[in-house]
């Protein structure tokens, strides 16, 4: 892949890089003394003081998307339209076939070819329309998205999706909240390899300490920790908010005063 010289934010129809098909970064070994700990509960220590002197608002927040900002259908809904539970699901489907469309190493033609094991043919705009219909906001979440962007923050996807994230902007606008940045199926990277993650750094051309990483997914998040960005383990959006605010982030708006 070829290294971006200067930051550009894409639109939904211009990602991080081009479809496949479908400075220094400083890491660490270990989690830094500031990491968040998936439950609130936990004391916060050694809070970082965002720098002040630069026309960029910090932290740049990054934010998983599925079960995160919107809910998932593949474990209620997908079973349900193959007329299977989901370990059913889980069984007849091919081990890796999902992961390689996330990835951008296969196309939609190839998905429906190996989605399952055994060869199966299926509605593969079934399929879709499905998973489109089970696309929706998180209970509270668009709400956040609305206070941090009326407080100037930049907010990033940083997501294991294929090209169907196309379907979720179709119906639901993300990009009035925040950049399709970072997909797994433009960069051919998923989390939690951490390889994405300085991709996603050396992109910002920001240090990483700056970045905060909300995913619903802990190993997710401590692979964040190990490349120096804190990281936030989203359970809820009440807890989220109060993470948030813990870790510096200024998410009133007027109509809280």
């Amino acid at each position: 892949m070829k290294t971006i010289a200067k930051m550009v934010l894409p639109n939904v129809t211009t990602p991080f890089s081009s479809f496949s098909i479908h400075k220094t970064l400083r890491t660490q070994t270990t989690p830094p003394t500031n990491y968040l700990k998936p439950s609130l509960s936990n004391s916060i220590t050694n809070m970082s003081s965002f720098p002040k002197n630069t026309n960029r608002k910090l932290p740049i927040l990054l934010f998983d998307i599925m079960d995160t900002i919107v809910r998932d259908p593949f474990y209620k809904d997908i079973p349900e339209f193959f007329g299977m539970s989901f370990n059913e699901l889980i069984d007849c489907k091919h081990p890796t076939s999902w992961i390689e469309f996330e990835k951008g190493l296969i196309d939609e033609a190839e998905l429906e070819r190996k989605f399952f094991k055994d060869g199966r043919d299926f509605d593969l705009e079934g399929l879709k329309t499905c998973m489109r219909n089970g696309y929706s906001y998180i209970e509270g979440v668009e709400q956040l998205l609305l206070a941090l962007k009326k407080n100037n923050f930049e907010m990033h996807a940083f997501t294991n999706y294929p090209i169907w994230y196309q379907l979720i902007e179709d119906k639901l606008k993300l990009s009035k909240y925040l950049s399709w940045t970072f997909c797994s199926c433009t960069l051919g990277k998923r989390k939690p390899d951490t390889e994405f993650y300085k991709e996603v750094v050396r992109h910002l051309e920001v240090d990483p300490e700056y970045c905060i990483f909300i995913d619903d997914r802990p190993k997710n998040v401590q692979a964040a920790a190990e490349v120096g960005i804190k990281g936030v383990h989203f359970k809820n959006v009440d807890l989220l908010r109060e993470e948030l605010s813990l870790l510096g982030v200024d998410i009133s708006t007027d109509e809280d005063q």
